[in-house]
């Protein structure tokens, strides 16, 4: 029997440093907007509200929101959408993906702009990080581009 686990993982990130965006791009104003309307939702495997949401629920939901976007709810999933985008390529909207425990524990966010990515951290709830940041550095996976509305 395997287990195939599709959730997001546990992480070991430090505490967010100060993050100062401003924007001119439509699709980071809607992602800031989405953040500040979640920041410190807690996170719950499995979950797709602000009692509580994971990774893959977290950007599911935010396309559908502010893209009026259909995603698939898993990560598994997700990362089969759009087409592949190296690092340097990232653009507002891209889907981020981390490799971040054994084989199967995955994790996804949503870049913004200047190496901030949103998403439901399992330790942190919905927040900004970096993918700078030595933990999403080194767990760091692949990006998929999916067209926006």
């Amino acid at each position: 029997m395997s287990i195939f686990l599709a959730g997001c993982a546990g992480t070991s990130e430090k505490p967010r440093q100060n993050l100062n965006i401003e924007s001119s791009s439509t699709v980071t104003q809607r992602l800031l907007a989405q953040h500040n309307e979640w920041q410190g939702t807690p996170y719950k495997l499995g979950g797709n509200s602000k009692g509580g949401v994971d990774c893959s629920g977290f950007t599911q939901i935010t396309f559908a929101q502010r893209f009026n976007r259909s995603l698939p709810r898993t990560t598994a999933h997700q990362v089969s959408l759009g087409t592949a985008v190296s690092k340097h390529s990232l653009k507002p909207g891209d889907l981020v993906f981390f490799k971040t425990g054994g084989n199967k524990q995955r994790h996804v966010g949503i870049y913004l702009e200047d190496d901030i990515f949103l998403h439901a951290s399992t330790s942190r709830g919905v927040m900004l990080s970096k993918l700078s940041n030595p933990y999403w550095a080194k767990h760091y996976w692949t990006a998929r581009r999916v067209p926006l509305e």
